[in-house]
Parts: structure tokens; C-alpha cells; sequence
């Protein structure tokens, strides 16, 4: 399940690009796709780090990279070992709503950018995370941890506070949104409910088989439903204000 549309983002043959809280891989997978790019994926949690690499290096047996490098790395998003200004696209995905210091998370997602290039920050929408906080009081638990939910307001201020410029924005995932309603009616922790893993059989095939009718009904329903909002950022040249460079003990 790809989140960020990069057909909107300038990426060209020898990019870095780093994917922080890479999870699985999928974004870190996706960018390695692209020709001639440097993708890295980040993420605190050891066992989501090695599936990443798995991932990775079995993409690269079946060829299907664009010629570039990959790399994967465990570690902390608010004191990640790189540089300043160290990569032309940072991707944070679906990440923020798990960190309680969001202040120092932000900032070093812009300190390790480039001055002028892409930020892209995803979480989920507010009201269909509200209603999932609504249905069941064990779905912010059985997700590692949702600790809060934003408004799309809000979060922009968040990251032009830590030195970026909001160009562009969107919403996703809307087929994946009932899903997640479905999940929390039954109890989000359950494996058995049939109504709730044929949805999941059906969102699988979705991703696979990419149909054009369940994208164009994604793409009508997303104002509505989509599941994730997506920001497109870009950091400012000459930064003021409360951003805060953090120092890094390493270099990529």
C-alpha cells in the first residue's frame, strides 16, 4: 500500500532518499523501483528493519530495482546518525501519530534534508481515526500505539514550525477505511471474523491486481473517506523561527 504519490515529487538519478519508519519497506521498496536512487528506510523496531531488507533483497533478485543503492538502518527518528542536510526526499509515513516528542521528530526530518527539496508526511485523517478510536478502546494499543489524532490544520503548523513550506496535499486510502471500521466493531486483535478477513482478501487483491474501476472508486471516495492525509512540504532555504538544528554524531 503505497501512500505517497511520487509523481508528484522531482526525483531524479542519483537522489537520497530516506524513508523514516520504514516498517515493512513498502515506500523504501517502491523508491529503490526508481532509476539511479540511493533508498533508505529507517525504522526503531529491529524486526520491521530485517523484514524491510528481506523485502529489498528479493526485489533486487527479481531485478525489478532501478539501479541504484538500498540501505536499511535501526534507529531512533529523533536522533537519526546522518548530517545536516544529508537527503533530497524525506518520507514519513504513517509515523507521527505513534511519537510522543513530535517536536524533535519533526525536526530532525528537516535537519537531515536539503535545503529546497520534499518532505512527505502522511498520518490518518481525523474523523475516520475518530471513529476507530470511537468503535473500540483497544484500537490505539492494537496499533502500536496511536497516541493522538490530527487535524490536517494542525499538522501543517507542526512541520512549517520545524522549517518547511506546505505545497501540496491530498487524502488516501479510502477503500481501506471501512476495513478499519470493520476491524474495531469486531475487535481489532481478532483473526476470525470472515466479513473482516474477506475484506482483507479483497484489499490484497486491490493492491495486486490494481483494477482501474477500485482505483477510480478510490480516487472519488478519498475527499470522503480517505484513510490517510498526505503532505507535500518543501524546506525553506533560509530558516527561522523555533527550528532547532539538532547536532549528528555520524554521516551517511
Amino acid at each position: 500500500m503505497i501512500t505517497v504519490d511520487f509523481n508528484r515529487l522531482p526525483i531524479r538519478p542519483g537522489y537520497r532518499v530516506l524513508d523514516v519508519g520504514c516498517g515493512s519497506g513498502r515506500h523504501t521498496c517502491a523508491v529503490s523501483r526508481l532509476k539511479e536512487v540511493v533508498a533508505i528506510g529507517l525504522d526503531i523496531n529491529p524486526d520491521d528493519v530485517i523484514e524491510a531488507k528481506n523485502r529489498l533483497i528479493y526485489e533486487e533478485r527479481l531485478g525489478e530495482q532501478g539501479g541504484g543503492v538500498w540501505g536499511t538502518i535501526v534507529a531512533d527518528i529523533a536522533h537519526m546518525p546522518f548530517k545536516d542536510n544529508s537527503f533530497d526526499l524525506v518520507i514519513c509515513s504513517e509515523v507521527l501519530e505513534h511519537i510522543h516528542d513530535q517536536e524533535t521528530a519533526t525536526c530532525e526530518a528537516v535537519r537531515v534534508l536539503k535545503a529546497g527539496k520534499d518532505l512527505v508526511v502522511s498520518v490518518p485523517r481525523r474523523l475516520p481515526e475518530r471513529i476507530c478510536w470511537a468503535l473500540s478502546d483497544d484500537y490505539q494499543n492494537a496499533n502500536n500505539g496511536h497516541i493522538r489524532i490530527y487535524k490536517k490544520k494542525e499538522l501543517t503548523g507542526l512541520l512549517e514550525n520545524a522549517g518547511t513550506r506546505k505545497w501540496a496535499d491530498h487524502f488516501a486510502h479510502s477503500l481501506h477505511t471501512p476495513y478499519w471500521w470493520l476491524k474495531c466493531l469486531v475487535g481489532p486483535t481478532r483473526n476470525d471474523s470472515a466479513l473482516v478477513n474477506l475484506y482483507h482478501s479483497f484489499l490484497v487483491w486491490d493492491m495486486m491486481k490494481h483494477k482501474w474501476i477500485t482505483r477510480f472508486l478510490d480516487r472519488l471516495l478519498n475527499p470522503l473517506l480517505g484513510k490517510s492525509v498526505v503532505l507535500y512540504l518543501r524546506k525553506r532555504k533560509n530558516v527561522k523561527g523555533d527550528y532547532t538544528p539538532r547536532s549528528s554524531v555520524s554521516s551517511f
